[in-house]
């Protein structure tokens, strides 16, 4: 087995590195051409099993292997080969940034030197390089291959610059051949692989306590049926886990939250959650939880009307009048707002607008308009719809200031955006400071 290390990380802030065993890791697994494929998938499960955010990038080739639908099933998430889907959100681009991780498994003789050479005609190689992250390559090819003069040249190039190459093996190839060039096992690949990557992580939330609100509200009708919302409590949580790997101490509010979610918060030894069921019960544990609080970002999806009067037993159709029943709706309390008039002085407060595009301006605009009413530091706007914002691994926020002013903008996985929205709290709180 052969392997190269990867560099170091730094950076001009206080860092704190950790093994990226303590934190789900962003994992690009590009698959190629090559009978080994059907490895992968054992690959890509014992990533998924660790906890692990693996997203899978196939050649057109390799799904003469391994089919799509193996890959989705697997990894969880949409699997795709072009560059032509999600051009919105320049895919083809934003994985290559957001990976913790690349790992190229099998690694045929092609692709070796395509990488080499810097061809990105497909997904995976534009992912090649657009990532800085450490890129572990599993080769697997027939013996010939592996030893001809340009796969050689290939490997001392791309180990040169730093690309870390676990294996190939010893053993039966296909077709009855033997000797090196078997892609080395699924196991052996991943220890390497994890190894190579450390979280460099700003530790420049030191010293603060945090509040983070997430998951969206239910407001009961009857005892069976409830208004509630389609957030899956995914962004508030990475809002809540950025500021813990950061240094803060952390409370999460948790409404409801989709199944799985709270689940590394829930073991993190700075974060303590509490439940809350509904928006009355979520303002009342926020207000609890604030009182020692530096920041809190309320980042829930509150519900704005509750129903006036919650029947004690389910509501039959039966005795429903002709052509349906009508709910009285009555407003809830402004959580947001409270906290701002409540707040006490060196106190940052955060707030959330969730906007879908349509009349009354731009999503910008009608931020800005809340900004205003709310009082906020800062409001981090995300468009939301049916396909965008809730129930998605990525998200979209711009985040502006007291003044309307744009102050951060990022666009990619949720915990990406957590980390900007947090770089830009630390700039207000020290502009704040520097007022005093």
């Amino acid at each position: 087995m052969h392997m190269r290390g990867a560099p170091g990380c730094s950076g001009g802030r206080p860092r704190v590195v950790r093994s990226c065993q303590d934190r789900r890791v962003f994992v690009v697994v590009g698959v190629t051409g090559g009978i080994a494929a059907y490895k992968t998938v054992q690959l890509v499960r014992l990533l998924v099993k660790a906890g692990h955010d693996v997203h899978v990038v196939p050649t057109d080739d390799a799904l003469r292997f391994v089919g799509l639908p193996t890959w989705e099933a697997i990894s969880r998430h949409p699997v795709t080969t072009s560059v032509h889907d999600d051009v919105a959100r320049v895919r083809h681009v934003s994985l290559g940034q957001s990976a913790d991780l690349v790992i190229v498994a099998p690694a045929t003789a092609n692709t070796l030197a395509k990488m080499t050479a810097g061809i990105a005609d497909d997904l995976l190689g534009t992912t090649l390089l657009a990532t800085t992250a450490p890129v572990v390559v599993a080769p697997a090819m027939h013996t010939e291959m592996w030893r001809h003069p340009a796969t050689v040249h290939n490997m001392a190039v791309l180990q040169e610059r730093g690309v870390i190459v676990v294996g190939p093996e010893e053993g039966e190839l296909t077709g009855g051949d033997s000797g090196p060039g078997r892609m080395t096992e699924p196991e052996a690949i991943l220890e390497a692989a994890l190894a190579a990557v450390t979280v460099d992580v700003p530790g420049d939330l030191a010293g603060l306590r945090v509040v983070v609100s997430a998951g969206g509200t239910r407001e009961p009708i009857d005892p069976v049926r409830f208004i509630g919302n389609r957030s899956s409590g995914r962004q508030g949580v990475a809002v809540a886990l950025a500021a813990a790997d950061r240094g803060a101490e952390v409370v999460l509010v948790a409404a409801h939250v989709d199944e799985g979610v709270l689940a590394e918060a829930s073991t993190h030894p700075a974060v303590r959650v509490v439940g809350a069921g509904t928006a009355a019960e979520l303002g009342a544990a926020v207000e609890t939880e604030t009182d020692a609080a530096d920041v809190v970002v309320m980042a829930a999806a509150v519900a704005d009307y509750r129903v006036a009067e919650v029947s004690t037993l389910k509501r039959s159709k039966e005795a429903a009048p002709q052509g349906g029943i009508t709910l009285d709706l009555v407003e809830n309390a402004d959580i947001l707002a409270g906290l701002v008039r409540q707040r006490r002085e060196g106190q940052t407060i955060v707030g959330f607008a969730a906007e879908t595009p349509g009349e009354g301006g731009t999503l910008l605009d009608r931020g800005r308009r809340k900004a205003a009413r709310k009082g906020t530091d800062l409001l981090a706007v995300n468009e939301v719809g049916w396909t965008r914002g809730f129930e998605s691994a990525d998200n979209a926020v711009t985040v502006i200031d007291a003044a309307g002013e744009v102050v951060a903008a990022r666009r990619g996985s949720k915990r990406d955006v957590a980390d900007a929205l947090w770089d830009a709290v630390l700039v207000v709180r020290q502009s704040q400071a520097n007022l005093k």
